[in-house]
């Protein structure tokens, strides 16, 4: 069964292993540096391990600031990265849904996320999980929405 974990100085190193595929890099930030943006953002960033066992298998980042200027930034995924082995097993769900969890424990109803299209991307990922596009575009990237 999976289950989420804080980052701690004990589990940084195996944080910064998970690695998405090759094709995927284009998609996501790698989790080194999502920490840093988590480091520098720390009121608002809330980053996390799944672990499957004593296996590190991705790493979830969400983003809770309600008085952000632009509302998609209000409450949403900031990152997902699914360790390029580890996919197609249901972490990134579980995340999501994890992220999701936490957002309604802190009185939000909406959940964004923002992708840059492409093929390979996780367009199809984010509409599977119920995300539905806002039509809005933020910085060449699709905004969605899943309501909570």
């Amino acid at each position: 069964m999976p289950r989420l974990e804080e980052i701690t100085p004990d589990n940084l190193a195996a944080a910064v292993e998970i690695k998405v595929s090759l094709a995927q890099e284009a998609f996501v930030a790698p989790v080194v540096a999502s920490l840093a943006e988590a480091y520098a953002s720390r009121q608002t960033a809330w980053p996390r391990l799944v672990y499957d066992g004593d296996r590190a298998v991705a790493f979830v980042m969400a983003n809770f600031d309600p008085g952000h200027e632009i509302e998609a930034f209000r409450c949403g995924v900031w990152r997902l990265n699914v360790a390029a082995a580890e996919q197609g097993k249901g972490y990134g769900s579980f995340a999501v849904r994890a992220l999701c969890e936490e957002a309604r424990r802190r009185g939000h109803r909406r959940v964004t996320v923002l992708w840059e299209p492409g093929e390979g991307g996780p367009e199809g990922f984010y509409l599977r999980l119920g995300f539905k596009r806002t039509g809005e575009v933020l910085f060449g990237e699709t905004v969605g929405e899943l309501a909570l």
